[in-house]
């Protein structure tokens, strides 16, 4: 029963919650993350535009000749997603006041980046080119990029909306069975359950649709989740506070 208070209570959250509705929204923008990744993955060349860890892995998997590797379109995953976290950084230091109207602004930012990628998307015949997958690359990291500078901002635990090896360790090494302090199942298991539903929707779509369905999918998200923190930029409750 504790544990469905837990998942219940991180989908939403209650009144007594630090992080309030910022929970649920950053739920919604981890199954995001999931579905670029398997889109970036499947159809851009084997890269992540979210998981920067797997790229710095492949980059070294392609210096020493792995074939279905590429040198350049893990560079330019890199150095998009970093230019998208300082961009992201800026906005942060502007909203830094209000963490409302602080997602609100990234998720802007973050939606316009996609929707250009969805328009590249649409109009690029399949299968993509090599100068439709670096840019469709470049845009989804510089979104991702901003999408990461705004979550560690916000610092909402066990919610990055990305890295999942520390949730994964938390929620092993902190068990109860190990004499733990408990591995708050409820939150760690919604952000993993959360990736894996946007790997497996993303994946889908790329698969037996086309990567820009996939693309749209994330867009409708990026989008309800500006919408939601848009409406909430006005409140002065106790989560709005860094």
């Amino acid at each position: 029963m504790g544990v469905l208070r837990d998942i219940a209570l991180t989908l939403r959250p209650g009144p007594e919650d630090p992080h309030g509705p910022l929970v649920p929204m950053l739920v919604g923008l981890t199954v995001l993350t999931g579905i670029v990744d398997a889109a970036s993955y499947l159809k851009l060349g084997h890269v992540f535009v979210a998981n920067m860890t797997g790229n710095v892995v492949f980059l070294g998997f392609a210096l020493a000749g792995a074939g279905s590797l590429s040198v350049a379109a893990s560079l330019i995953a890199l150095g998009s997603f970093l230019l998208g976290a300082l961009a992201g950084g800026r906005l942060v230091a502007r909203h830094s006041d209000h963490r409302g109207r602080l997602l609100f602004a990234a998720n802007i930012a973050q939606a316009a980046l996609i929707l250009a990628a969805l328009v590249l998307g649409l109009l690029a015949r399949e299968p993509l080119g090599e100068g439709a997958r670096y840019a469709l690359i470049v845009l989804l990291a510089l979104a991702m990029g901003v999408q990461n500078a705004a979550a560690l901002r916000l610092a909402v635990p066990e919610l990055t909306t990305t890295v999942l090896t520390r949730t994964l360790t938390g929620l092993a090494s902190q068990s109860g069975l190990v004499g733990g302090a408990g591995s708050q199942l409820g939150r760690r298991g919604v952000a993993v359950a959360a990736m894996l539903l946007g790997a497996l929707c993303g994946a889908l779509l790329v698969l037996k649709v086309s990567v820009a369905a996939a693309i749209a999918v994330a867009l409708a998200l990026a989008a309800a989740i500006a919408i939601a923190a848009g409406a909430l930029s006005g409140s002065h409750a106790a989560w709005t506070r860094s």
